[in-house]
């Protein structure tokens, strides 16, 4: 547990979190940190907590012991939103203050009784109001729905220009005492916004709509340091993590950046040679390439390389009359994060019958993915070398297409 100050008055706990499945499917490699934070004026709040598990807890108890802060001396616990890796803490510090005021936005108290039983020192807040800390430590509340559960609110202290932003400007990464942008170094911050990426993609890709709202609402305040949820604080340069945020979000609906994401499955080595042909020309041209094969490869992962990727090759053969099984599953989480506009093409293998297009097809209908397909090219066994040629003609009308709308 890291005990930090982020200014004045302002103190951040965190946790670093690893060996998990984030939200029990997301791969976090690098792991992932869980964000507190106390903010002391002439009283004291608690702006959002740590998973409720027993270790945790009791880690957390430890690091509170070694501030000048008293559990029993909060007088305000702040929920952002009632995401368990936020909210799991409540349980905890009811045990010491069974009577602390909960702030949190409407939707955040529907949920309080069903996740905790807690009905009692609910204060509600909406877009606008205050809370006066004393000390001329006034916090405002912000309301940013769908960032990403739909209860989301944001924090922003006016005394010291500080946002917490629960999951809007996170990351994944785990962090240490250095975490903040201005102890860091150019690659370790690149890193980080890697890692935001990803995050981003994974959790909050499917409300970019959303995100776009709240980044004009954040735009009007005098943010001087932006605390979130997870990752490192940004107190150097946080226009540089909300720049990003920003670009992130644009991915949406495209272009993105000027890269050819690869999502490759071959049962019996046929499609291979086919992506084998395709990956060929890619690198002949020196375009960006991420490669992912959809079986061994985690979706944590290939989402994010979707997600920044304005082209797309879907090298998958046909099964059963249908999608290769592991890229349709790949492809139905896609269209649930809603990555639109996507410049694409598909080849694939088939044995005695066809099927995956019209499959894939009907996929595209049904979700409006609104992707532009250069002409496919499907091959009964191995292809020959005319299918192959076709394979690179329809590779560079992609790069092609790519490069313009990037231009």
């Amino acid at each position: 547990m890291n005990i930090t100050k982020v200014s004045d008055g302002i103190t951040r706990l965190t946790a670093n979190i690893e060996n998990i499945l984030f939200e029990g499917f997301w791969e976090i490699p690098h792991g992932v940190s869980l964000n507190s934070y106390f903010i002391k004026g002439e009283k004291t709040a608690l702006v959002d907590g740590v998973l409720g598990i027993e270790d945790l807890s009791n880690a957390y108890l430890r690091a509170v012991e070694k501030l000048d802060i008293k559990i029993e001396e909060v007088d305000y616990l702040i929920i952002n939103h009632m995401e368990p890796d936020h909210s799991g803490w409540i349980s905890t510090i009811k045990k010491f203050k069974d009577d602390v005021k909960i702030v949190c936005g409407q939707k955040s108290a529907d949920l309080l009784d069903a996740f905790f039983g807690h009905t009692k020192n609910i204060h509600v807040v909406k877009e606008g109001d205050t809370l006066d800390l004393g000390a001329g430590r006034i916090l405002k509340f912000i309301e940013i729905p769908n960032i990403h559960w739909p209860d989301t609110i944001a924090t922003f202290d006016t005394l010291s220009g500080t946002l917490f932003s629960c999951d809007a400007f996170g990351s994944y990464g785990k962090i240490s005492d250095e975490g903040y942008d201005d102890l860091l170094s150019e690659k370790e911050l690149e890193h980080y916004e890697s890692e935001a990426l990803r995050y981003y993609a994974n959790i909050i890709a499917a409300f970019s709509l959303f995100m776009n709202k709240s980044l004009e609402k954040f735009s009007k305040l005098p943010i001087k340091i932006i605390a979130p949820g997870h990752g490192i604080v940004w107190r150097k340069d946080p226009r540089r993590i909300m720049s990003d945020y920003s670009r992130y979000a644009s991915y949406q609906k495209g272009p993105s950046e000027r890269a050819i994401t690869v999502l490759a499955g071959s049962m019996y080595g046929m499609t291979k040679k086919g992506t084998d042909r395709a990956i060929e020309v890619l690198e002949e041209d020196g375009i960006t390439i991420h490669y992912h094969d959809v079986v061994q490869d985690s979706w944590s992962q290939i989402l994010a390389s979707v997600w920044k990727s304005t082209g797309i090759i879907l090298a998958m053969p046909t099964y059963e009359y249908k999608m290769y099984p592991p890229m349709a599953s790949v492809l139905e989480e896609i269209c649930r994060k809603k990555m639109q506009n996507k410049k694409a093409f598909r080849l694939g293998s088939y044995g005695w019958s066809g099927g995956a297009q019209k499959d894939l097809d009907e996929m595209m209908e049904r979700n409006r993915g609104s992707w532009e397909f250069v002409e496919p090219v499907e091959f009964k066994g191995s292809p020959s070398d005319e299918e192959l040629d076709r394979i690179s003609d329809s590779v560079n009308k992609l790069i092609k297409i790519v490069k313009e709308v990037t231009e």
